[in-house]
């Protein structure tokens, strides 16, 4: 399976992709979140799905934007783009993908700042080709594993959150379902592009390198639950009030 996890932030945009892939018995890492440079620019794509699907459409992409005729300097007309060549691939492969079984089931995370962008942009592309962008009611995307994360930050996410504060919830999103599941793990790829930047950083993270962080949040949680008020649960344990 997969988790990727795409934020925006009114101080810029962050990237998060595990590298786990599950095949059967076997288990492998492949890279998520990659770099797609176009012009003087780049941007980041994140998918779950058929890999196949995914490689497929992101050479068709190419393809199409080597040939130059239609301009691509916004984000979102990058976007249309993906989603054209999704389509092109889904009426190629669909028909021999479900004669095995397989389900064409390519989501895609897109985030950048083109030439002719004021900022980054954030979007999220479905199977069907379609998208919807980022809001300030609704600043991250999810795909893969999507369930597990979403409590933490749907609790302590907004648009005004600091964009440190932005990567430390994805990876708490990215560790709340890694705990959860045994199809999600690292190393994890991270990206992030602040608002006066157009080019996105990027970083490979193990395991190793993140538990300080990740034991830290363990020990904050087991002492934050023996801590929390509990009197209102006294009589359930037969207990007196404030004992």
């Amino acid at each position: 399976m997969t988790f990727c996890i795409g934020i925006q932030v009114r101080d810029g945009i962050v990237a998060l992709a595990d590298t786990r892939i599950t095949r059967g018995s076997e288990q492998v890492n492949k890279q998520k979140l990659a770099e797609f440079q176009h012009g003087d620019a780049s941007l980041f794509t994140m998918t779950s799905g058929l890999r196949s699907v995914r490689d497929k459409t992101l050479i068709y992409v190419e393809e199409t934007l080597r040939q130059g005729q239609t301009p691509v300097d916004r984000l979102y007309q990058f976007a249309n783009l993906f989603g054209e060549q999704l389509r092109r691939v889904r009426n190629e492969d669909g028909p021999s993908l479900s004669s095995t079984g397989h389900t064409f089931n390519m989501h895609a995370i897109i985030g950048g700042c083109l030439l002719a962008d004021q900022s980054p942009q954030l979007f999220y592309v479905y199977p069907e080709g379609n998208w919807v962008e980022a809001a300030m009611d609704s600043p991250y995307f999810m795909i893969g594993r999507t369930y597990y994360g979403k409590p933490i930050l749907d609790r302590l996410l907004n648009y005004e959150t600091s964009l440190r504060s932005a990567v430390a919830l994805a990876l708490l999103a990215f560790d709340a379902t890694r705990t959860s599941v045994t199809d999600v793990d690292y190393p994890i790829d991270v990206a992030v592009i602040p608002n006066h930047s157009r080019h996105p950083q990027f970083q490979r993270f193990t395991e190793s390198d993140l538990a300080e962080t990740t034991q830290w949040w363990s020990e904050v949680l087991t002492h934050s639950l023996a801590s929390m008020p509990m009197r209102w649960a006294d009589s359930l344990l037969g207990l007196q009030s404030g004992q």
